[in-house]
């Protein structure tokens, strides 16, 4: 006996729609530009010492970039990717630990400008 599948039962009919279906989809991912842009904030914030570990996940129906203070608490923001919301509300999104969405759109360089500090004039 042989672990090789029996190839007389091959000639079963599937129905291309239904095989597309039973697939799992693919999972959402960021794009090398979206990447770009979220490590260029992740960089400068890494810089001025306010983050210091990230992960990445890519899910069935979101990618989630987590920011760190230290790599074992909770994420202090989460950058998200939700493509179902991309005629709504916009795809891209900034979460804090509460949960709360600090912005929303449809572009990511827009959103991601949450994290823009204001400059202030220091008197000496």
């Amino acid at each position: 006996m042989t672990d090789q599948p029996d190839l007389q039962a091959s000639n079963v009919v599937v129905d291309l729609l239904d095989y597309r279906n039973s697939k799992d989809p693919l999972p959402v991912t960021f794009h090398r530009r979206e990447l770009d842009a979220i490590l260029w904030v992740y960089g400068r914030m890494v810089g001025e010492g306010e983050w210091r570990d990230y992960a990445i996940d890519h899910l069935r129906d979101r990618a989630v970039f987590s920011v760190f203070k230290r790599s074992g608490e909770m994420p202090l923001y989460r950058i998200e990717k939700n493509p179902k919301l991309a005629a709504k509300q916009g795809a891209y999104s900034v979460i804090n630990t509460h949960g709360t969405i600090l912005k929303r759109g449809h572009e990511l360089k827009q959103v991601l400008k949450v994290f823009d500090k204001v400059l202030r004039l220091v008197e000496t």
